[in-house]
């Protein structure tokens, strides 16, 4: 609509008309968030830029969490028969068909070391141990921060209470434990961990653990252990 004209004395008077008014108004509203956009983009940017700046100078590794010790507290195993812990051949063969239970407790020392100028925050951590192939049982360790260059112990207890194991398997732990007093376990565990630049946290790190262990029911005490650990470069 072209704008209203009106004459008095000879002049002619212009009146813009209303929509003119709202479309300038609405390009100003556009400009002014495309600005802000663009602000905040750059600032994200620089911030970003100052994040990966740092941690190039900081130079940061993966931490080393290992499994120092294991202690066997208390290891029982229970047949349905009086002499579940016979060390005759007949002993486990005789519940080759029946079922066996697993009451073990065995506190575990990791090592916990940050090789780095800068901190790392750790997540919780769950740890399981397993009998040729069953999981039997599971310990947690709570969530804690690491000092940069420094080494901290961390303990870990997995209990198992009665843990049942049908026909084969049942079989095969009395026969470990009673012939061979040689019981062979996995504790499978994932540790997940950041580094902390600058009070911003780098990706998650995940260090996997995976060790062997064999224990001596009778002795009730640890006689071989092998593991190994895996991670992923930040």
């Amino acid at each position: 609509m072209p704008p209203q004209t009106t004459q008095q004395n000879g002049h002619h008077s212009y009146y813009p008309t209303t929509s003119s008014s709202s479309s300038s108004s609405s390009a100003s509203l556009k400009g002014c968030c495309c600005c802000l956009f663009l602000l905040f983009s750059f600032i994200a940017l620089l911030i970003l830029a100052i994040v990966l700046i740092v941690i190039l100078a900081v130079k940061p590794k993966k931490p080393q969490f290992d499994l120092q010790q294991v202690g066997v507290q208390y290891v029982g195993i229970s047949a349905p028969n009086p002499t579940s812990l016979d060390t005759t051949a007949a002993a486990a063969n005789a519940i080759s068909t029946q079922t066996a239970s697993l009451s073990l407790t065995i506190h575990m020392l990791f090592t916990a070391v940050n090789p780095n100028k800068v901190g790392i925050k750790y997540g919780e951590s769950k740890f399981t141990v397993m009998y040729r192939g069953i999981p039997l049982g599971k310990a947690s360790v709570p969530g804690f921060y690491q000092e940069a260059h420094s080494v901290r112990n961390v303990e870990a207890t997995i209990a198992v209470d009665r843990a049942n194991l049908l026909q084969a398997d049942a079989a095969n732990l009395i026969r470990d434990a009673s012939l061979n007093d040689r019981v062979e376990l996995r504790v499978l565990g994932d540790v997940g961990a950041k580094i902390r630049v600058l009070n911003f946290d780098s990706p998650g790190v995940q260090v996997s653990v995976d060790c062997a262990i064999v224990i001596s029911p009778r002795k009730q005490s640890l006689t071989y252990k092998q593991c190994g650990f895996d991670g992923l470069s930040v």
